[in-house]
């Protein structure tokens, strides 16, 4: 059943003793005084149904344990710890000097139950009431989106790491595939196999054992009725048995492929975090924290998370959804894509995005802006004046034309002339580029878009920079916790205060 806070005073009352040490302005102070207007009983009702049972702990009490934890980044035994000897902590929960606050799987529980309910995100929300209810955020009409690279909870995995602990794990569950005759490798083993790491041949003999061993497993499956958990371990050993290899030169070997797969799964204990380059020489494994920020005041509207490899436009279009439209929309050129621009402008917004460059076939020489693309006639003119028709799937084929062509030098290398591929959202993009490149928007671009990434900064800040749990609904419940709490101390600073029952900003 749930838990009621006791709104009287017990006689060493954290708040009635304390509170004078606890800074005005600051999230624990706030969350003293207004916890329960913040996070009423009724807000978490629906997770405690019956009235049976020992009671839990009381809904202030926890969320506001939780915001703590997400703002300070403190795994769940340090905000367990934190609630029993901070000073701070208990004054801003109500509790007693001598409480001993709740056991650190307390927070676990209470995760598990609100990701399980038909409003996962009701902390967040609560925030944003009292975002809506100041009305902080009125006749802004600003948006700038941006996104952030975090580093997972796991170790990354190589390949043989991959392939073993998946095998293992099959075996583990599905007692038909224990029973398929292994040998590679000691797979009740612990630990690496055993191999000459440094010789290419020992390596290679290696891994076509691994994936040999894989095979038989997943074939000695064939028939067997699998549930839920057993059949997502049979997948994933499919997966991780195909991603990385390729057939070798004598049949029934295999050998490692070059590169890396563009969705490539990292690691058999996370297979949602993903492999992602920040640029040519620095990469990270893990997860993309998309955020929209209204500049002028640094509140996030919106949040979301993804795997890291996930592109930023779709999912920045997503987090403008619900908005009124007529927004200014605010973002680098990983969000000028014509797809994206084309959304922003069917919702109705008005986009300040910067261009993605043009890379001219020839240094130097002719892009695609040198073209002139009529798009109701579907033709296509060149800089030399040949003029072409678009065919159906978007092709403008100069061919033969190019061949005399006095401009051939600055335009192609190609031995069959120069060929333009018009995409459906072109027009977005032709647009995009002119806005950019005569500074449409340029004096509101310098002058908002860097709140984004003081945003930014405030959210991976200390030990934010990794994430806590496994898997992308687990860690998007914490970037929403994170995003609130952060909302929260803006709000603080901003003035945030109650008058009765209403928030207002002072």
């Amino acid at each position: 059943m749930q838990g009621k806070s006791d709104s009287g005073c017990e006689l060493l009352d954290a708040m009635a003793l304390c509170r004078h040490l606890v800074a005005e302005g600051s999230v624990h102070g706030f969350l003293a005084d207004h916890r329960r207007e913040l996070f009423p009983d009724e807000l978490f009702e629906d997770l405690f149904a019956s009235g049976l049972g020992r009671p839990s702990v009381p809904a202030d009490v926890i969320a506001t344990t939780m915001v703590l934890q997400a703002l300070e980044g403190l795994s769940d035994r340090e905000a367990a710890s934190a609630l029993r000897v901070n000073i701070a902590w208990k004054v801003a929960a109500g509790l007693a000097l001598d409480d001993g606050g709740i056991h650190y799987s307390v927070l676990t529980y209470w995760r598990s139950r609100l990701r399980r309910s038909e409003r996962p995100e009701r902390i967040f929300d609560a925030v944003r009431q009292v975002v809506a209810a100041t009305g902080v955020l009125k006749g802004r009409r600003r948006r700038a989106l941006d996104s952030t690279l975090l580093d997972d909870a796991v170790a990354t995995q190589d390949t043989v790491t991959q392939l073993v602990s998946a095998i293992r794990r099959v075996r583990r569950l599905v007692p038909q595939a224990a029973k398929v005759e292994v040998a590679a490798h000691d797979y009740d083993a612990s630990g690496k196999p055993v191999c000459a790491w440094d010789d290419p041949d020992a390596k290679t003999a290696l891994i076509s054992g691994l994936v040999n061993d894989a095979r038989a497993v997943i074939e000695g499956l064939g028939g067997v009725r699998l549930d839920t958990e057993q059949a997502d371990a049979a997948g994933l050993l499919a997966l991780v048995a195909g991603q990385d290899v390729e057939p070798g030169d004598e049949e029934g070997t295999w050998r490692i492929v070059r590169g890396v797969a563009a969705d490539r799964v990292i690691s058999t204990v996370d297979a949602e975090a993903r492999h992602m380059h920040k640029s040519r020489s620095e990469y990270r494994d893990g997860y993309k924290a998309h955020l929209a920020v209204e500049p002028e005041t640094g509140i996030i509207t919106r949040c979301a998370l993804t795997p890291a490899n996930a592109a930023d436009g779709p999912t920045g279009v997503e987090l403008l959804a619900g908005e009124e439209p007529g927004l200014q929309v605010l973002a680098d050129s990983a969000y000028g894509s014509g797809e994206t621009r084309f959304a922003i402008r069917q919702a109705k917004h008005r986009p300040a995005i910067k261009a993605i460059p043009l890379r001219p076939a020839v240094p130097g020489g002719f892009d695609r802006d040198d073209f002139i693309i009529d798009h109701d006639a579907r033709t296509a003119t060149c800089p030399a004046g040949h003029i072409v028709a678009v065919t159906l799937k978007g092709n403008a084929v100069f061919g033969a034309r190019c061949g005399p062509c006095p401009l051939r030098g600055r335009c192609t290398t190609a031995k069959d002339g120069r060929t333009i591929k018009i995409g459906p959202h072109d027009p977005d993009l032709v647009e995009g580029r002119r806005a950019w490149r005569h500074g449409d928007f340029a004096e509101d671009y310098r002058r908002w878009r860097p709140m984004v990434e003081r945003s930014i900064a405030w959210l991976v800040t200390g030990p934010n920079r990794r994430v806590r749990y496994r898997g992308v609904e687990a860690n998007n419940a914490w970037l929403g916790l994170r995003v609130a709490a952060l909302n929260l101390r803006r709000l603080i600073n901003l003035g945030l205060s109650r008058d009765g029952p209403t928030w207002i900003l002072t």
